[in-house]
C-alpha cells in the first residue's frame, strides 16, 4: 500500500480535523456549565471543578489505554468508542442528580470520549499518513482544527444554553457527538498496528520502561504538566472569573472562543516552525510568552481590552506546544509507538489539568480568588521553560530496542 499518496493523505487530514474541531469544541465549553449547574444543583462550584478534574485525568489515562490498543489493533475500534463514551457522558450529564452521578458522566464517561476522539489518536495517525517533510504542517493543521472548533462551537453552546437551558443543551450536544462516528473512517489505515516495518522487541510496559530512561523524554513529560495546568484551568475557570467580575456571561462565553480563534494561528505556525526550527526552543519561548501573558493579565486594571488582549495572546500561545511536543516524540522513537508513548506524555499534561481545575476551585471556595493560582500559573511556566531547553532533539530508538 502506498502510504504518502495525495488520495491517502486529503481524506484522513480533513477527517481528522473536523474530529478534532468537533470533540476539543464540545471540550472546551464545559466551563459554560459551572455556574447555571452548580446554582441548578444547589452545589459549590468546587463539586463540577472536581468533576472536570477527574475528566481531565480520566482523558490522560484512558489516552494511553486508547494508546496501546491503538498501537496493537488499530484506530478504528478505539475512535468509534470514544465517540459512543462522548455521546452518552454528555446527554446522561443533563440528568446527573448527585455528585457522584456527575462525576461517572461529566469526569469518566467524558474523559474517555476526548481520550479517544482528540489529539492523542488523530496526530499519530497524521504523523503515519503524510511524508515526513511534511509532518510538521500537518501536526500544526491539526492542532489548529481543535482551536477553531474552540471558536466555532463554544459561542454556539452558550447560545443552546440561552435558548433551552444547561439540560436539554447537553442533551442537544450529545446526539450530535454522534457525527464524530462518520470522521473516524477514514483514519482507520493509519494505526500502529498498520505500521510493522520495524517492530520493537517487548510489551508496551517494556517499551515504556526503555522510554522513560531518556532523559529528554522525561523532560518532555515534564514540561507538558504545566501546559495541561494552564490550559485547562483557564477553560474551566475563566468564565466564573469574569462573571465575578461583573461581565456578562457572553463575554466569558467569547473570551474562550477568542482563544481558540488566535489559537488557528498560533497551532498552524507553530506546525511550520516545527519543521524549520529548533523543537526545543520553541517550547521555551511558548511558555515563556505564556508567563508574560498571564502577568501582563493579572497585574494590569481588568477592562473589556484587558480581557480581549490577554485571550488572544493565550490564544496564539494555547496549544501551540502541542505539533513540537508530538514531533519531538516521533523524532525520538518513530512511530511504531507513538500513539501510547505520545499518551503518556499527555497523561502529564492531564495531570496538568487535573490539578489546575482542581486547585482553581479549591482556591475559590476557601479563599474567594483565583489570585493563588494565576502567580502558581506563571512559576510552574518558567520552570516549564528551563526544562525544555537541554532536550536533546535526536533519535533514540535504539533505547527501546535494548535488553
Amino acid at each position: 500500500m502506498t502510504r504518502h499518496t495525495a488520495t491517502s493523505v486529503l481524506p484522513v487530514v480533513v477527517s481528522g480535523c473536523l474530529l478534532v474541531m468537533l470533540s476539543f469544541g464540545y471540550r472546551a465549553g464545559f466551563g459554560l456549565f459551572v455556574q447555571p449547574i452548580s446554582e441548578a444543583r444547589g452545589w459549590g462550584r468546587d463539586a463540577l471543578s472536581l468533576a472536570l478534574a477527574v475528566q481531565n485525568l480520566t482523558w490522560g489515562v484512558a489516552a494511553v489505554v486508547a494508546g496501546g490498543l491503538a498501537d496493537r489493533y488499530g484506530n478504528l475500534r478505539v475512535l468509534l468508542a470514544g465517540v459512543a463514551c462522548y455521546a452518552a457522558g454528555m446527554w446522561a450529564m443533563a440528568h446527573a442528580a448527585t455528585e457522584t452521578q456527575l462525576m461517572f458522566t461529566t469526569g469518566l464517561l467524558v474523559g474517555a470520549g476526548v481520550a479517544g476522539t482528540s489529539f492523542g489518536i488523530v496526530l499519530p495517525a497524521f504523523v503515519r499518513a503524510v511524508p515526513e517533510e511534511r509532518r510538521g504542517w500537518a501536526l500544526g493543521l491539526g492542532t489548529a482544527a481543535g482551536s477553531l472548533g474552540q471558536f466555532l462551537v463554544v459561542p454556539l453552546m452558550q447560545e443552546l444554553i440561552e435558548l433551552f437551558g444547561w439540560s436539554l443543551a447537553l442533551q442537544y450536544l450529545g446526539a450530535s457527538a454522534l457525527v464524530m462516528a462518520l470522521l473516524a473512517m477514514p483514519l482507520a489505515p493509519f494505526g500502529g498496528a498498520a505500521n510493522e516495518t520495524n517492530p520493537i522487541p517487548g510489551s508496551l510496559s517494556q517499551v515504556l520502561r526503555r522510554a522513560v530512561g531518556v532523559r529528554s523524554y522525561r523532560l518532555l513529560v515534564a514540561g507538558f504538566f504545566v501546559c495541561g495546568f494552564h490550559v485547562a484551568f483557564i477553560t474551566v475557570h475563566m468564565p466564573g472569573y469574569l462573571v465575578d467580575s461583573g461581565f456578562d456571561a457572553r463575554v466569558a462565553a467569547w473570551s474562550i472562543s477568542l482563544i481558540g480563534f488566535f489559537n488557528v494561528i498560533g497551532a498552524y505556525y507553530s506546525g511550520l516552525a516545527s519543521g524549520r526550527h529548533p523543537l526545543r526552543k520553541i517550547l521555551a519561548f511558548i511558555y515563556l510568552g505564556r508567563v508574560i501573558a498571564i502577568g501582563l493579565f493579572l497585574f494590569t486594571p481588568l477592562s473589556l481590552t484587558s480581557v480581549v488582549t490577554f485571550s488572544a495572546l493565550m490564544g496564539l500561545l494555547w496549544l501551540a506546544t502541542v505539533p513540537p511536543t508530538s514531533a519531538l516524540v516521533a523524532e525520538f522513537f518513530g512511530t511504531r509507538y507513538m500513539t501510547f508513548l505520545y499518551g503518556i506524555v499527555f497523561l502529564s499534561h492531564q495531570l496538568g489539568s487535573f490539578t489546575g481545575i482542581w486547585l482553581g476551585g479549591w482556591l475559590y471556595e476557601n479563599a474567594g480568588s483565583y489570585d493563588g493560582i494565576w502567580i502558581a500559573a506563571m512559576v510552574l511556566g518558567a520552570l516549564a521553560a528551563a526544562a525544555h531547553w537541554p532536550i536533546e532533539e535526536r533519535s533514540h530508538l535504539e533505547s527501546l530496542k535494548a535488553t
